[in-house]
């Protein structure tokens, strides 16, 4: 059975060969590649919410080349280190899920460490959507709101809140009693040295209180690592993926197209917190 309710009367969704339908006959086609469209109309803010299609393929491009695998694996470690021992079926959402990069990840781990699990993505783009459903076939996207969850209640051991908007009304209302969520946020010195190519005074990013209502932290980890990019096309699209690519001024622009090579810093907060 499908953990995705329906957006129309919030029944439970059933997953037929090529749609979901609700017991109320509310119907949704799945797209070619996998994932199925639940954000309703009223839901979008633009006629094409969401990542767009350069930067989703950049970001894809970027992380297949392994950049940010000490993340993957330190998310992996401590999810492992703290999901319940012996309690059947795991039940893990991705909210903001993106192309379903760390998704993917983690579902190979549980896979591999013989951990029975039901995963879902969701995501507002659905360019990343399609990326991810292609990527993985046994993982369950679905086009919605992390504000508006199109899941039950009280139906995930895991959550998953990598680099996306934090929304704990939500979150809590779809963790089991006692579920996990494990969010990741840019540490101060993220890409450091890519923001001094690109403005003349760059600032360190803001580290904000990790206490959350609702919530306990578990495990709290800093991932620091130095990466080499050596070559325009990967230092291009790593340009791309960010927010400084929308707001940065032309000549910076001009001074990172020159590189061939970037020694850069990657710096990550990993946390994890458990549902009071």
């Amino acid at each position: 059975m499908s953990l995705f309710i329906c957006p129309v009367c919030g029944k439970p969704l059933e997953q037929q060969e090529k749609s979901y339908c609700c017991p109320n006959r509310h119907n949704f086609d799945r797209a070619k590649s996998g994932y199925v469209n639940l954000l309703p109309i009223k839901g979008k803010h633009s006629k094409v919410p969401g990542d767009n299609k350069l930067m989703v393929a950049a970001r894809q491009e970027f992380l297949n080349e392994g950049y940010y695998l000490p993340l993957c694996e330190q998310l992996r470690e401590m999810v492992m280190a703290h999901l319940p021992k012996d309690s059947g079926e795991i039940a893990v959402l991705d909210a903001g899920c993106g192309e379903g990069y760390y998704t993917s990840h983690l579902h190979l781990s549980l896979k591999q460490a013989g951990i029975s699990t039901q995963v879902m993505g969701v995501d507002i783009s659905k360019f990343a959507l399609d990326k991810a459903s292609k990527k993985d076939r046994d993982i369950a996207y679905a086009v919605g709101s992390i504000f508006h969850l199109p899941v039950g209640d009280s139906c995930c051991d895991l959550l998953l809140n990598l680099f996306a908007p934090y929304c704990g009304g939500e979150f809590l209302r779809v963790l089991k009693p006692q579920g996990l969520m494990a969010m990741v946020i840019p540490g101060e010195r993220h890409l450091w040295e890519l923001k001094k190519v690109l403005y003349d005074g760059p600032y360190p990013n803001e580290v904000k209180d990790y206490t959350l209502d609702g919530f306990e932290i578990v495990e709290r980890k800093l991932v620091q690592e130095q990466i080499e990019l050596r070559c325009q096309k990967d230092i291009d699209n790593l340009f791309k993926m960010t927010p400084y690519y929308y707001k940065t001024p032309q000549k910076g622009a001009e001074r990172l197209s020159a590189l061939s090579a970037l020694k850069t810093e990657i710096e990550f907060e990993v946390l994890l917190y458990r549902k009071k």
